[in-house]
């Protein structure tokens, strides 16, 4: 799986540069951004997004507390509930409370 790293030297640019670009920033050259995007695309990179949220202290990650998914109203609420939140570029976790105990423990572990 190819890094920034590789991307940045197949470019023959800096990190900071890759990142600038994946982050869609003001003011880089066309020919800079020719030259990432053209490494971005042989290597077939794929930001990763679970770190780029610990760096930005975000994940786009929610998650989405029913009783239970066996009852049909639950199950297809969740999955329009997915659909929206993949329009705007968002994952579900979708998670089961059957009870108080367990809804705390995904708050928790959220």
């Amino acid at each position: 799986m190819a890094t920034m790293k590789d991307v940045a030297e197949l470019a023959g640019v800096s990190l900071g540069t890759v990142s600038r670009v994946i982050n869609k920033a003001q003011g880089i050259k066309p020919q800079t951004l020719e030259k990432v995007n053209g490494a971005i695309e042989k290597l077939n990179y794929i930001p990763d997004q679970y770190a780029r949220g610990m760096k930005l202290n975000r994940t786009n990650t929610i998650a989405l507390i029913v009783p239970t998914i066996w009852h049909p109203f639950f199950g297809e609420f969740a999955y329009h509930v997915e659909q929206e939140l993949s329009r705007l570029d968002y994952k579900m976790l979708l998670c089961n409370s059957a009870g108080p105990e367990k809804e705390a423990e995904y708050i928790k572990m959220l």
